[in-house]
């Protein structure tokens, strides 16, 4: 039993699975066999038996010798050939093969960033030659820049509508440039299930090709606007997806089936060079549509004859069922091309940057991606997150991502057409989650996070080819690191130029103590908050206790009372930090100094963006999610009191917005 351990720990460590991990409070966890064999099968290498175990790492060095599909290296540096070009073999007239040596065969130096093809001894691959770093936000404008980060649902206008879309964003970038913004960043806009009512979240999405079809603006693509109807956004209220989404998806077509020969000849050619891939996106809708009615949660569960999307059942549907796949292409249009208008008026409007875009860490399990690219997507995996601060308990997400042997086999195809994708109608891109380049926390499917380990993917090779598009779309890159680092992980990231993220509530001393904004590294973006954390409101005037204390979310080891008197500490710290003591603290029930103080010390840091949450521009309470709640928190549901332009003309939100764009001129 334990030579068979000893190969199966061997089989874990070739294939990139760790046994090994350290939590949060820096304690050594062990992943069990049990675990590593479950995830091993999982990735395509059976782990059951001993003779499983051997078979898998035959499979393993057999595709060890095999050519890749791409190589990726940078400017400047000469680049060692892979063991499997990198090699000679003579054959006598016997015909035995034996190997020869090949010593330091490498490529030399190529001074020009973009795609090549390469061809050695026979073998055509793919060359990815990538800049030695991204764009930084100097490309863009000299000095220290800012902006606002919006929920684009929670956004109203003056019309009376269920939800924000493109329209309420274009609005919001008009708004915010005239204040002195240069970027505004958005919650991610990946293609949900059209017209599920239930599945909104916005980090769960179907596809990250392919765009949210519900935030399309007819209006700024001159055509109709939707209609807006009486009691659609009552004030205060949260959103109702439950009825928001069907109703939405009813207007769309609607409006599809109004639209002239001419219009829809334009969207065909829009479209055209969008391809198979829009192509196919348009049928899962059109798919997920049909299906769901019958109880259908995504293609996994729909018959067995429609899972394979070249299949005869799919191609037949496609046939019979043209028009609503049609429908679903003039979604994707509308959506697209009304996105790429915002960022258009963005730079229109004087921002340097425009939209800042923000990529998921994966898809929903039963989604298109994982429909229409099953072979590079983990099967019978989710991805989550041992414990850390945001997530006392580890976290199960339910989500699958690429595979880190599919993307290798693929040439990085479907990574560079969605990096590519997210640049196309923005002028930078945030990933969420960015230790996802390096390690991902796995899951067998159906198990807790506590069965997860973590494996490892091609974080050189796939940071590389994000700084190559991000180079070919002079664009930013914002890489969130928020929680425990892997090792190795900083230096290649500064190295690229990519922004870190410097978020108030983690940038603490040794002593708990909060550092001041000065100490932020330039090369970073700094912010009050983020959608998963408290706003500075609410965490001065105590809110996120309430719900803590509400959910039974407290320390097991703590109490109310005991909580209380720890944020009281914190607080000052906090002001400490934020004014020096130079004028009186503000009491919990009066939170807004703390806010104005908050924006301007992010305002002053070191670092080369700034960008604060709207709620804290407007000093509200509530967060937009909770992390590790589903339905026990509004999460994705807020919306603000009222439209954009009337809250931005009250003094005292005016007032803040003006210390964050002062802090930053000074």
């Amino acid at each position: 039993m334990a030579a068979v351990m000893e190969q199966l720990h061997r089989l874990a460590e070739a294939i990139g699975l760790a046994r090994t991990w350290w939590d949060v409070d820096g304690a050594q966890q062990t992943v069990s066999d049990t675990s590593l064999a479950s995830i091993a099968g999982a990735l395509g290498y059976p782990a059951g038996s001993a003779a499983q175990i051997a078979q898998s790492l035959a499979q393993l060095e057999a595709e060890r010798r095999q050519p890749p599909a791409m190589i990726v290296t940078e400017v400047g540096q000469p680049t060692p050939l892979p063991a499997s070009l990198a090699r000679a073999e003579l054959t006598g007239e016997d015909g035995r093969t034996v190997a020869l040596p090949v010593d330091r065969w490498t490529l030399p130096p190529i001074e020009e960033p973009g795609y090549y093809r390469l061809s050695l001894a026979g073998h055509d691959c793919t060359l990815a030659v990538a800049p030695k770093s991204c764009p930084t936000v100097h490309d863009f404008a000299p000095g220290k820049l800012w902006g606002p980060a919006v929920q684009i649902p929670a956004l109203r206008a003056d019309a009376a509508r269920p939800f924000g879309s493109f329209g309420e964003l274009d609005e919001a970038v008009r708004l915010f440039a005239a204040h002195g913004a240069d970027v505004l960043a958005i919650n991610p806009v990946h293609a949900l299930f059209p017209g599920n009512g239930k599945g909104f979240s916005p980090y769960s999405p179907s596809s990250r090709l392919y765009l949210n079809s519900a935030m399309g603006a007819p209006e700024l693509l001159g055509l109709p606007p939707l209609p807006a109807r009486e009691g659609d956004d009552p004030a205060g209220c949260l959103i109702d997806w439950e009825s928001a989404l069907p109703r939405r998806l009813a207007d769309l077509r609607a409006l599809f089936d109004s639209l002239d020969a001419e219009t829809r000849a334009r969207i065909a050619r829009d479209n055209a060079p969008h391809g198979e891939g829009l192509q196919r996106q348009a049928l899962f809708d059109a798919l997920d549509v049909h299906f769901r009615p019958q109880g259908a949660d995504g293609w996994r569960q729909w018959p067995e004859a429609y899972h394979d999307p070249n299949g005869p059942a799919a191609a037949a549907f496609a046939a019979e069922n043209a028009p609503e796949v049609e429908f679903h292409l003039f979604t994707q249009w509308l959506a697209r091309e009304s996105l790429a208008k915002v960022q258009a008026d963005a730079r229109a409007h004087g921002m340097a940057i425009g939209l800042l875009a923000d990529l998921a860490v994966g898809v929903h399990i039963g989604g298109a991606d994982s429909w229409q690219m099953r072979d590079t997507m983990l099967q019978g995996l989710t991805i989550g997150a041992p414990p850390d601060p945001l997530g006392p308990h580890g976290q199960n997400w339910q989500l699958t991502g690429f595979s880190p042997q599919g993307l290798k086999r693929s040439g990085y195809a479907p990574w560079i057409t969605m990096i590519r994708a997210a640049l196309s109608r923005a002028g930078g891109l945030r990933i969420d989650h960015a230790f996802g380049l390096s390690r991902l926390w796995v899951v067998p499917e159906g198990e807790e996070s506590s069965a997860g380990a973590y494996l490892a993917y091609p974080f050189l090779d796939l940071i590389r080819l994000t700084a190559l598009e991000a180079h070919r779309a002079k664009a930013l890159i914002v890489a969130e690191d928020l929680g425990t680092m892997p090792w190795g992980f900083a230096e290649p990231i500064a190295e690229k130029k990519m922004l870190g993220m410097r978020v108030l509530w983690f940038e603490r001393a040794a002593d708990q103590g909060f550092i001041g904004g000065q100490d932020y590294t330039p090369d970073s973006l700094a912010m009050t908050g983020t959608h998963d954390t408290a706003t500075v409101a609410g965490w001065w005037s105590g809110r996120d206790l309430e719900w803590a204390e509400k959910l039974g979310r407290l320390p097991t080891d703590s109490s109310s009372e005991q909580e209380a008197e720890r944020r009281e500490w914190d607080r000052g710290l906090l002001w400490a930090t934020l004014t020096h003591n130079t004028i009186p603290r503000p009491e919990p029930d009066h939170p807004e100094p703390a806010v104005t103080a908050a924006l301007r010390h992010i305002g002053h840091s070191a670092s080369a963006l700034a960008i604060a949450p709207l709620e804290d521009l407007l000093a509200g309470r509530e967060q937009p999610n909770l992390p590790g709640t589903v339905t026990e928190h509004p999460n994705w549901r807020r919306r603000l009191a009222a439209p954009l332009g009337e809250l931005l003309d009250e003094p005292a939100n005016a007032a803040r917005i003006a210390a964050l764009d002062t802090a930053r001129k000074a």
